[in-house]
């Protein structure tokens, strides 16, 4: 008798692959700022944007 190649679909077995199940995000200290942030994420200090130790953008004065 024929028998099917996958029983579960790739859809099925990647979404209970997924790291969803971790129970405390990762948090990071910035070399540059010292201020504790999430891994991988940009985050805002004194009206910048660091990512990776670096200014990535700074924020915009209203001085229009």
């Amino acid at each position: 008798m024929a028998h099917p190649k996958r029983k579960i679909s790739k859809t099925r077995g990647r979404k209970r692959r997924t790291h969803y199940k971790a129970e405390v995000p990762t948090i990071a200290t910035c070399p540059t700022t010292g201020q504790p942030h999430l891994m991988h994420r940009a985050h805002w200090f004194e009206g910048k944007l660091y990512y990776r130790g670096r200014v990535v953008m700074e924020k915009e004065s209203a001085e229009n």
